[in-house]
């Protein structure tokens, strides 16, 4: 982990009724739907890693 974020009391209820909801989804199943965020975030840091690293054309 690159850094850790503190939240307050509004962020946190809100960060827990999206996770209720993104279990919801998986029917109920948190392993589920642990296994489809960790592939997810997957897929946004491949992207991110692409849109930071230096173009071809500056090297």
């Amino acid at each position: 982990m690159d850094r850790i974020v503190t939240l307050d009391s509004r962020q946190e209820a809100a960060l827990q009724a999206i996770a209720d909801k993104f279990i919801t989804q998986h029917k109920g199943d948190p392993v589920e739907a642990l296994k489809e965020m960790v592939v997810l975030n997957g897929h946004l840091q491949e992207r991110l890693d692409a849109l930071s690293a230096p173009s071809r054309a500056t090297r």
